[in-house]
């Protein structure tokens, strides 16, 4: 064996000091990770539109809303539509709009919201550069390496929820990783938002489907902050998604929730669901259009309902495999429809949403690719909230644990890449360079080692021993160690204080709920 030189001992230094940091670190704290934070992109979007051509993009979609209108099933929403002055044809479901009430009315939404948590810490806003991380909600399965693709169970979807408030890079809870399909359908979106009352003091996506799934979640984000529908109005709590039924319709559930959420000022985020080739025309202007009707749509129902009442403008644009019909995600469709859509948003001043989502059916490098494609894209366009960025697999069929910990990684590393470099005489470091000189090391210099525990981004994923070590020790993949790394979190969580009083009121309205529902439907 040969003798160590001087670069192998400072380098087994600064590896010692490392390890005992590390050590330190994973004594001190529950997982290695960021802190949290609200997330900033400080740098300009992409435009991949021209002033021009944007314009024709508008435009269309006005022609779009006047002569060929929206399908609307709900007839309260269309009665509100004709008393505001739209063009109703009630046998036909039918509105059509004026283009200038349609700005009109867009105009009253504000360009940005703040979102009120359970913990004054975890409170957001939507809107200018901001970017909310908002984990998958309610996917039919559940899914890990131990047990597989199954139906999801309550139980289980309550250590979703709390790994999700355990994970720093998310920032919001999607209101359920897969739906608990052990509970009555009827009922079951009181036991959800119980458990995010409860498990978590981040804010929540809520059930918003249908008027008396809205009204609940309502009245449970009054009694969990306790406010009166005034002060819900002035500090929103809850968010609320919402999707038109492409190509131009919006159904009846999605009215009423419309409505229940606009009228105590709740935000809106308006997501036409527009495949291109199957939903929209098989052409990324062609589908840009009718996924801008369809949204602007929603925001004139939301306004009409209550003036003023905050809407995000949504996109979740991809396109079909023309040969099979099956939408597929992280395509060079997605990324430059968002990048269109942001400038849409902005050009409306409204809040933007895209996503993060994947068609594969296991966390493996197609989940990774396609979930980064999304990342890059959706930040890049300037997105404010992105729905599914931890835990989406499958299509948005399954809410995967190990997911979850993947996706933690990627925002993760997408915060500490948009930090802007810090330039100054320190970082510079020009007295280290003197000192190292030429052919020297850097392991060594005072200047390495002062800055040995926080110079660079700590991975909470990624593996880097080497390939022997590796091997020895188990020859596990990103899968398996995520599979590691979700269950310790779970072991560690800390359930966040609830006021005994206001869980008392959130257990009795559930279960008087529960009791209304049930006599109904027996009824």
């Amino acid at each position: 064996m040969r003798p160590l030189n001087d670069t192998d001992k400072a380098r087994r230094k600064v590896a010692r000091k490392s390890g005992r940091a590390r050590a330190r670190r994973n004594a001190d704290q529950k997982l290695d990770q960021i802190e949290w934070s609200e997330f900033e992109n400080p740098y300009p979007p992409i435009e991949i539109l021209p002033p021009d051509d944007l314009d024709r993009i508008h435009d269309a979609s006005m022609r779009v809303l006047k002569d060929i209108g929206i399908r609307i099933l709900d007839p309260r929403a269309r009665r509100l539509m004709e008393e505001a002055g739209c063009l109703v044809d009630h046998s036909a479901e039918m509105v059509r709009f004026d283009p200038d009430f349609v700005m009109e009315m867009v105009a009253l939404a504000p360009s940005q919201v703040r979102l009120h948590a359970r913990n004054p810490k975890y409170d957001l806003t939507m809107g200018g550069r901001k970017i909310i991380f908002s984990s998958v909600m309610c996917p039919p399965f559940a899914n890990d390496l131990d047990r597989g693709r199954r139906a999801g169970t309550f139980s289980e979807m309550c250590d979703y929820v709390k790994i999700i408030h355990s994970l720093n890079a998310v920032h919001q809870a999607g209101g359920g990783g897969f739906e608990p399909l052990d509970l009555p359908a009827e009922t079951r979106h009181l036991d959800v938002g119980y458990a995010h009352a409860k498990l978590t003091d981040k804010t929540w996506k809520a059930w918003s489907n249908g008027r008396e799934r809205a009204c609940d979640a309502i009245e449970m984000a009054k009694i969990m902050m306790g406010y009166t529908t005034e002060q819900l109005i002035e500090k929103p709590v809850l968010t609320a998604p919402i999707n038109t039924n492409s190509p131009l319709q919006i159904d009846l559930a999605m009215s009423e929730g419309i409505i229940e959420m606009a009228r105590v000022g709740q935000p809106l985020v308006i997501a036409p669901f527009t495949m291109a080739g199957a939903m929209s025309p098989a052409t990324e202007a062609g589908a840009l259009t009718v996924q801008n009707a369809e949204a602007l749509a929603g925001c004139v129902l939301a306004q009409v309902a209550r003036r003023g009442a905050p809407v995000v403008y949504g996109s979740y644009l991809t396109n079909v495999d023309m040969r099979t019909g099956s939408p597929i995600f992280g395509t060079p469709v997605f990324a430059k429809t968002t990048w269109a859509s942001g400038q849409l948003a902005r050009r409306y001043g409204l809040p933007f949403r895209s996503s993060l989502n994947t068609g594969s059916n296991k966390v493996d490098a197609q989940a990774a690719y396609e979930t980064e494609m999304c990342l890059w894209a959706a930040v890049l366009g300037h997105a404010n909230i992105l729905f599914a960025s931890a835990g989406w697999l499958e299509g948005g069929l399954s809410g995967s644990f190990e997911k979850l910990i993947l996706d933690a990684e990627l925002l993760q590393l997408m915060m500490k890449s948009m930090e802007p470099i810090a330039v100054n005489e320190d970082t510079i470091g020009f007295d280290a360079i003197r000192e190292v000189g030429p052919g020297g090391h850097f392991f060594g210099s005072s200047h390495t080692l002062q800055r040995y525990e926080t110079a660079f981004y700590h991975p909470i994923l990624t593996d880097n021993r080497n390939y022997e070590t590796w091997s020895e020790q188990g020859r596990e993949d990103a899968e398996q160690r995520a599979n590691t790394i979700w269950k310790r979190v779970l072991r560690e969580y800390e359930e966040p204080k609830l006021d005994e009083a206001v869980d008392e009121e959130l257990r009795a309205y559930v279960d008087r709920r529960k009791g209304e529902i049930v006599s109904r439907t027996a009824a």
